[in-house]
């Protein structure tokens, strides 16, 4: 696991517990000689954990629509910015950048990235671990109503397992590190799809 794409959000919301968690990440990535790719702001948790990946002396790709880098929420001192023309397209480039994929607390994006990169591992189209950092008990009722799906049918027992949770940053990037989803799967470039 070279390269870690992080989702969060572009706020830092209200307890100071998630900025802390989203610094925490971005030092150790870079302290593991890990690249981070992330949503390319400079606003809310993006931010963060941008800037303790960078003051860390890591390595900080960030990928921005133009439409958000010309409303100056760019990140300015990465080690490489990508703007690009649409969210699709934004997607498809941090997921092939990724080796594997870390969501800290966030919102309706976070979400929405978080599920589409899970779902393409459920079906298959990448081998990449999908893991969720439950900061300060954060993702608690997003976690009920998954289980909620895997009672109700709705998910396999294997696929729910495919979502790696923990609160613990140092565990949960060792337990992406050491993770392997099935040998056969791997990512589908974009053409393909």
């Amino acid at each position: 696991m070279i390269t870690v794409c992080v989702y969060c959000g572009s706020s830092p919301g209200n307890d100071p517990a998630y900025s802390d968690a989203a610094r925490t990440v971005g030092r150790l990535l870079a302290e593991s000689g890990r690249t981070l790719v992330y949503g390319g702001g400079h606003v809310g948790l993006m931010g963060v954990v941008a800037d303790a990946a960078i003051a860390a002396g890591g390595r900080v790709i960030g990928v921005i629509p133009r439409s958000l880098e010309e409303k100056e929420l760019a990140h300015q001192g990465l080690s490489e910015l990508r703007v690009v023309e649409s969210m699709h397209e934004r997607k498809a480039i941090m997921a092939d950048l990724a080796d594997a994929f870390l969501a800290l607390p966030g919102g309706i994006g976070t979400l929405e990235e978080l599920f589409e990169t899970w779902t393409w591992c459920q079906l298959g189209l990448h081998a990449k671990p999908c893991g969720l950092l439950n900061v300060a008990g954060f993702y608690d009722p997003l976690l009920m109503l998954v289980d909620r799906m895997v009672e109700s049918g709705f998910i396999g027992p294997a696929h729910r397992s495919l979502l790696l949770v923990d609160f613990e940053p140092v565990r949960l990037l060792d337990r992406l590190a050491a993770h392997h989803v099935a040998p056969s799967a791997r990512w589908l470039r974009r053409d393909e799809t």
